[in-house]
């Protein structure tokens, strides 16, 4: 026994994406350049829709927590990985790291749940116009965000309790830039098949249901466009659903190539040779919570007007 907690890890150290050092310093800039366009981007979003009466509606509210989440998410890994990219103390204490492991799940569970959420509102606002208001009242709105947010919390929670009771003994050495369970689950010096079959069963299962729910959306919409006669009232009705549907492809994306495959030993380790799980989690982290207020201000009138009407004609 005394052998064994003398062997028992008490922080773990993050290595990062790469040790070459005038790389390190391109993607610290980089980086740097995509966080802070994704703090700004975001905020700016959550602060245009509770300051203009305008954008209060089911569509904005949502895409409001969509921002909140973005923001939170980039907050989470992004700070660390650049204080990797340009210290040399690259270690995190075990419960900062499991905390950090928490917050990396339960945000990015939230945002997939939400952006289910988001194709159930463009489903109603083309599909039931005439009842958009009724069945997307303020009750509905908060349930569904408030679901999400719930969902996003037990989910992680459930990894995040498992992960922490795995020993972790002598290997220290996280093969990314954030404390993620895959590379967690090859440091642990004991069985860890429940937890990959959980990683593999519970976050398929949510993963495809929510992708599920959002194709179904896009189904029954695509088919009421078929029935709009003018080609000028299809492209209304259609572009606004391009933003969405745009971050749906991005996220679901980095997400099916992160988590959908078999984690299995051979595919940790084939993790770890080929950096893919590093490479998607940066889409995720980094370039996705910096591009979707782009994508949505540069696509939307309405949120182009509050951005004009609160920030430019505030300073002339």
């Amino acid at each position: 026994m005394e052998e064994l907690n003398e062997t028992i890890v008490t922080e773990f150290i993050i290595l990062g994406i790469t040790d070459v050092p005038w790389l390190q310093v391109v993607l610290f800039v980089t980086f740097l350049i995509f966080y802070l366009c994704s703090c700004i981007g975001n905020l700016s979003i959550v602060t245009v829709v509770i300051a203009d009466h305008v954008l209060h509606t089911p569509m904005y509210f949502l895409l409001a927590n969509l921002s909140l989440l973005d923001f939170f998410y980039a907050t989470t890994t992004v700070p660390k990985m650049l204080s990797g990219l340009i210290m040399e103390d690259k270690k995190i204490s075990f419960q900062g790291c499991i905390t950090q492991l928490y917050m990396f799940h339960f945000l990015g569970c939230t945002e997939v749940m939400l952006l289910s959420s988001m194709s159930y509102d463009r489903y109603v606002a083309i599909c039931n116009p005439l009842r958009y208001h009724s069945l997307m009242a303020r009750a509905m709105c908060l349930q569904l965000a408030l679901t999400s947010w719930l969902v996003g919390s037990l989910y992680s929670l459930t990894h995040t309790i498992l992960t922490s009771r795995l020993p972790f003994c002598k290997m220290n050495k996280i093969i990314h830039f954030c404390c993620d369970i895959k590379p967690l689950l090859k440091l642990a010096c004991t069985n860890t098949h429940l937890n990959e079959s959980l990683v593999n069963i519970v976050t398929g299962t949510l993963a495809l249901g929510t992708f599920i729910m959002v194709v179904i959306s896009y189904t029954f919409i695509a088919i009421h466009l078929q029935n709009i006669r003018s080609d000028q009232g299809r492209r209304k009705a259609f572009s606004t659903c391009t933003s969405h549907l745009t971050v749906v492809v991005i996220l679901f994306g980095t997400v099916f190539c992160t988590y959908l495959r078999p984690v299995t030993k051979d595919t940790l380790e084939q993790d770890r040779i080929t950096g893919i799980d590093r490479v998607t989690a940066v889409l995720f982290t980094v370039i996705t919570p910096a591009l979707n207020p782009i994508i949505y201000a540069l696509r939307n009138k309405d949120v182009k007007r509050a951005f004009r009407k609160q920030f430019l004609e505030g300073l002339f």
